[in-house]
């Protein structure tokens, strides 16, 4: 099963990522988790993605497009793969095709993650986590049962992401539906999109998906 997981930042796609990946044995892939990884294998397309990062330049389609192609000839994507943050314009998408088409693949699902914007930057905004474990929290949400304690470790110290202001996640969120917006045309076009509510509590949230992935 090979399926594009979209959503804005902090709709969840990570949390139900790792659910398939432990679920289903599906493999999330990530393009900067790929490109670290093939700057790091000293590939040919990573030597290349490196020289362009160093330059302080933009790394092109193509190679981004060449690190995608060996990520997808390894053998644990023969088990399936959860496409996040790629493609983003109706150019990728459609070397996405060609790409997959070249290798005998193909596409199963498109599974957007609707959400409530507003109640996506109160979700985020009020999150912050311990700063010695790392356990999350969240003002209104989750706070520790004995304040200012962290209920994991007992740590006094927590944290918050510097980005995680109103301002920022706005712009995220705008960001976002600059770059999907033009790809979601060619999929509704080959009936590959489908819709969960991703305000809802994670569980249901994972049965939505999973109930998509099972349908014939």
């Amino acid at each position: 099963m090979n399926i594009i997981l979209l959503g804005p930042p902090g709709a969840g796609k990570g949390t139900q990522a790792a659910r398939l990946e432990q679920e289903r044995h599906m493999v999330q892939l990530s393009t900067g988790d790929m490109l670290r990884a093939a700057v790091a294998a000293k590939t040919q397309v990573g030597l290349q993605a490196k020289a362009v990062m160093d330059a302080g330049d933009l790394v092109s389609d193509e190679i981004v497009n060449g690190i995608l192609s060996d990520r997808l000839d390894q053998d644990d994507v023969k088990r399936g793969f959860i496409l996040d943050g790629y493609p983003r314009t109706a150019a990728q998408a459609e070397a996405l095709e060609a790409l997959l088409a070249g290798k005998g693949m193909e596409l199963d699902h498109v599974i957007g993650l609707d959400v409530d914007e507003d109640a996506l930057v109160d979700r985020i905004t009020g999150r912050y986590s311990c700063a010695s474990c790392g356990a999350g929290y969240h003002d209104r949400y989750k706070q520790p049962s004995n304040q200012g304690i962290c209920d994991v470790c007992g740590s006094t110290e927590f944290k918050r992401r510097p980005d995680d202001n109103e301002q920022t996640v706005r712009n995220r969120l705008a960001e976002y539906h600059a770059k999907t917006a033009p790809i979601l045309p060619f999929y509704e076009a080959k009936g590959l999109v489908s819709w969960v509510d991703g305000m809802a509590p994670i569980e249901k949230v994972e049965a939505s998906i999973e109930a998509i992935l099972d349908r014939a």
